[in-house]
């Protein structure tokens, strides 16, 4: 697989903000620090944009992802010791839901950053 600029360069900014701050904190805090790197780096983004949700045609609700990357990537931030495959699946709807080719989900709660790429199926 192609190397891939801008997720490179999120993972980036969100290991500097891991290296500063380390475990422990909100994931607020984190996404407020996150939105301070990107504007840092010059990466494009938007916070919590809320998305339509729809189940065979009918609007049943919305939800909001932490941040969208240059209109090209969807970002889902957790603070958690341990990633599940519950927090997979919800970035995979996200990406899914926004129908973005790929998504990042990042936990700053562990020792060591944690971070999964996200593939929508819909575009492979």
């Amino acid at each position: 697989m192609e190397k891939d600029d801008l997720t490179y360069r999120v993972i980036g900014c969100a290991m500097k903000v891991h290296n500063t701050l380390g475990a422990g904190f909100q994931e607020v805090i984190y996404q407020r620090c996150l939105a301070i790197e990107f504007k840092n780096a010059g990466i494009n983004f938007e916070r919590e944009i809320e998305q339509l949700i729809y189940y065979e045609g009918t609007e049943v609700g919305t939800r909001r992802a932490d941040f969208i990357v240059e209109q090209q990537l969807v970002v889902e931030l957790k603070a958690l010791v341990k990633l599940e495959d519950v927090h997979l699946a919800q970035a995979k709807n996200y990406t899914v839901a926004y129908n973005f080719e790929k998504g990042l989900l990042i936990n700053f709660g562990g020792k060591s950053l944690d971070y999964k790429l996200i593939f929508n199926p819909n575009f492979q």
